[in-house]
């Protein structure tokens, strides 16, 4: 048994000091032709796995309507309902980038200062008004 592995690996190394450099470009045209086809033959797979699967749904809805005819049932309409837009789950709502939650805080601030500054100034205004009505100039 020992032999036979020794002889295995001694071939190998043999095998691969023999090769020359003008094999790699065979190799790995040789290689990319076998991908491509394979590549052809998953695709060719999956569509006749999907054509299969066609076949046996028309089939299917064809004894199911038989059924409807014969029993004289009418097909149910498959009613997409809309969840109402006024209560989404908040577990599922799409997630703001950080971009936006910045903008919304700078929003926000700039709101609570714009009102702040504007409150200021009318009452620097008044403050100014009932000055000058009790000082006089001479």
């Amino acid at each position: 048994m020992a032999a036979f592995v020794a002889k295995q690996m001694v071939g190998n190394k043999l095998n691969a000091v023999k090769g020359d450099g003008g094999d790699d470009e065979n190799d790995k045209e040789k290689e990319e032709e076998a991908e491509r086809e394979r590549q052809e033959a998953i695709r060719e797979a999956e569509e006749r796995r999907k054509e299969k699967h066609r076949k046996m749904e028309e089939e299917r809805e064809k004894m199911r309507q038989e059924i409807r005819d014969k029993y004289n049932i009418k097909k149910k309409e498959e009613v997409v309902e809309q969840a109402p837009q006024e209560e989404p789950n908040p577990l599922m709502r799409k997630k703001k980038t950080p971009e936006e939650l910045a903008a919304e805080a700078e929003q926000e601030d700039l709101d609570d200062f714009t009102k702040l500054k504007n409150s200021i100034e009318t009452q620097v205004n008044e403050i100014k008004t009932q000055i000058e009505g009790k000082c006089s100039l001479q």
